[in-house]
């Protein structure tokens, strides 16, 4: 009887499988369907989260690059006062009389970053920035004198 019983249950399990193997299937196919839109969903998710930190780098850069109507280059201006604008590097270099090339290395960074700061295509960062209020407050005679000991080095 036992062997019986064994044989009885197998059938009824592969009649049932036999049974609920198109619904299956179908919700296979469903389930394959959504995780290939959810896929596309995440990748465009990913993209539109660039596009928009771009924009957010864009505008940023924008705001810093925005010239003032007037930059301040003052020896007697407190810290909270120095706006970083390129025009006050252009400024600079033209009233000391020096290459750009000369103007990165007393602001000690290459030649292509300082260009790209002048141009307005680059920011510097807080380090650099401090370096730039330095070089600002110092004066010309002092940053002629940093350029002529950096050339002889």
């Amino acid at each position: 009887m036992n062997t019986f019983s064994n044989a009885f249950r197998a059938e009824v399990v592969r009649m049932a499988r036999k049974e609920l193997k198109p619904e299956l299937q179908g919700m296979r196919k469903a389930i394959t369907s959504h995780r290939s839109e959810i896929a596309a969903l995440k990748r465009e998710v990913k993209g539109l989260t660039s596009q928009l930190k771009a924009a957010q780098r864009q505008t940023k850069v924008a705001r810093a690059v925005s010239p003032s109507p007037q930059p301040i280059v003052s020896k007697r201006a407190t810290r909270e006062d120095f706006v970083f604008a390129p025009e006050i590097l252009t400024q600079m270099r033209n009233a000391l009389g020096a290459t750009q090339l000369q103007m990165a290395s007393l602001l000690a960074v290459t030649p292509l970053s300082y260009s790209r700061w002048e141009k307005g295509q680059a920011h510097p960062r807080a380090k650099q920035l401090a370096k730039i209020e330095e070089v600002v407050r110092m004066g010309p005679v002092k940053a002629n004198k940093k350029i002529r000991q950096a050339a002889k080095v």
